[in-house]
């Protein structure tokens, strides 16, 4: 019965879109999600408050709460993980870690069952951080930052590729061959996390809250501003 099965809040700020879910076992009850740029420090609390609203849950009846670890943007990671990190700690319910590009994977085999799936996130100019996945979702290439060039995925000759991801849009003009199908209607979204979370509870893959940090994949660099007395971010 749905009842007996976890009630997970899932948590995904790795891009532009932040968003929550409430899912009970794989089961969606509610999502919210915010498109703003720049917008997660902000809004993501907010999210979690009014996502609650039209269940009958409140956030002290939740078994554990999944945050997307990365890769992705560096600020968003670290805004979803303290919040997880808060609220596990808090709670004293498991923290569960969820692969960002396999949340993407996942979405995309349910439209294109038996393909490869390469989901892309944006790293900055022709550079994604990505991976590659096959219809069972289990890794194909270990997840890196990859400048995209034409034959990089000269391996995998004869097999459809998805193409997903905020990421993939500026790599199609590369991967020109008939076998890539670019899908710009799936990005990453918490409904989709709920499967994912689920098998990680039920196997106990708890993460250790106090150690627990986001998986980056690239150093953070700072770069001093040319503006005296203001520095930005890369």
């Amino acid at each position: 019965m749905i009842e007996n099965k976890p009630l997970i809040l899932n948590i995904e700020t790795a891009t532009n879109v932040c968003s929550v879910s409430l899912t009970r076992g794989d089961i969606v009850l509610n999502y919210l999600e915010c498109k703003e740029p720049n917008a997660h420090s902000k809004m993501l609390a907010v999210l979690i408050d009014k996502i609650f609203e039209n269940t009958y849950y409140s956030l002290s009846e939740i078994n554990a709460v999944a945050v997307s670890k990365g890769p992705g943007s560096y600020t968003g990671l670290r805004i979803g993980v303290s919040t997880a990190k808060g609220l596990a700690y808090g709670l004293g319910i498991p923290l569960l870690a969820i692969d960002t590009l396999q949340v993407l994977a996942y979405k995309a085999r349910k439209k294109y069952p038996d393909c490869v799936y390469l989901p892309m996130i944006d790293a900055r100019r022709m550079e994604v951080y990505t991976s590659l996945f096959d219809k069972d979702l289990k890794p194909l290439k270990e997840i890196s930052a990859n400048i995209v060039e034409e034959d990089i995925y000269k391996d995998f000759k004869g097999e459809k590729i998805i193409l997903i991801g905020d990421g993939a849009k500026k790599c199609k003009s590369v991967l020109t061959d008939d076998r890539y199908v670019l899908d710009e209607d799936i990005y990453l979204q918490a409904k989709d996390m709920g499967y994912l979370s689920f098998e990680k509870y039920k196997n106990s893959d708890f993460e250790d809250v106090a150690y627990f940090e986001p998986y980056y994949l690239k150093e953070f660099i700072a770069i001093k501003s040319k503006v005296k007395g203001l520095y930005t971010q890369n």
